[in-house]
């Protein structure tokens, strides 16, 4: 590990600054904001919905700064610029040291909701780490998404007054959603991932068909939300939304926009979402 002291130099930008960008702020934000939002549609009072925001952005700092913290050799010798470890604004100590603070906070964080519900968010974080740590490089890495997106639904369902399980389609779109914004993530960094020997499923299956799974998975999750059992309503709206995401997507992708990808792949989660929260107590 290297030293803990913030190895800033003279007109970068601030150590906490640098830490931010090294939590991967983009899917930070995007999970907790949609696991805030879900949990008030699903029903839950204020304080349920603070603990469930607070719960959840305590995990997703932890996954993102252990990945960093992990990665921080494998980065270098890809000389990803774009990574702060990389680029010499951080120490690797300071930022281990924030994701198992971040990892701490977030078990009793968790429990607030209940031990049923906090033990489904402390599994799912921790099958995250596992992604970190080991998963990424085989062909599981698929799993560890299906598994925490849909431990997620059930994160906020079993939090609720009585303890309701989630609804199979639920936790069949979460499923689907997960594995999709997977294979999406690692699209732009292929090439990278191959240099350092990292061998995750969509290694396995080359570039052109891991595209096209990521767009495929994630219209079906919008389809499953989009006509699942229950009162549907304006729901199936999103799906038209969601599939010109994702055709979006694909077509960035062809233009070489790799990046946009895995853009797009965040947006249609906040779409499924808002179909999610059309019928928050059906969850």
């Amino acid at each position: 590990m290297g030293s803990g002291r913030a190895q800033q130099s003279t007109g970068g930008p601030p150590a906490a600054l640098t830490l931010l960008r090294a939590c991967h702020p983009e899917p930070t934000a995007a999970v907790t904001a949609l696991s805030v939002v879900l949990a008030a549609s699903s029903g839950r009072a204020a304080p349920g919905v603070v603990a469930v925001g607070a719960a959840v952005l305590a995990g997703q700092l932890s996954v993102g700064w252990h990945n960093d913290w992990l990665d921080a050799e494998r980065d270098r010798a890809a000389r990803r610029s774009d990574k702060p470890l990389v680029g010499g604004g951080l120490g690797r100590s300071t930022v281990g040291l924030a994701a198992f603070g971040a990892a701490a906070a977030c078990v009793p964080l968790s429990f607030l909701s209940g031990w049923r519900a906090g033990g489904a968010h402390v599994v799912a974080v921790a099958l995250a780490w596992g992604y970190n740590a080991r998963l990424k490089s085989t062909v599981w890495s698929w799993a560890p998404y299906a598994a925490s997106f849909a431990l997620l639904v059930a994160f906020i369902s079993l939090g609720r007054a009585g303890h309701p399980a989630p609804q199979w389609w639920a936790l069949t779109a979460a499923a689907l959603l997960g594995v999709g914004a997977h294979l999406a993530n690692v699209v732009p960094d292929l090439d990278d991932d191959a240099a350092t020997g990292v061998r995750g499923l969509p290694h396995r299956l080359g570039r052109t068909r891991t595209v096209a799974g990521a767009a495929a998975l994630m219209l079906a999750a919008s389809a499953v939300v989009a006509f699942g059992p229950g009162r549907v309503g304006w729901t199936a709206a999103g799906l038209p939304v969601a599939a010109a995401l994702v055709a979006g997507g694909v077509v960035a992708y062809r233009r070489g926009r790799e990046a946009l990808l895995f853009r797009a792949s965040l947006v249609v989660a906040l779409v499924d979402v808002a179909m999610l929260v059309s019928r928050g107590r059906q969850l």
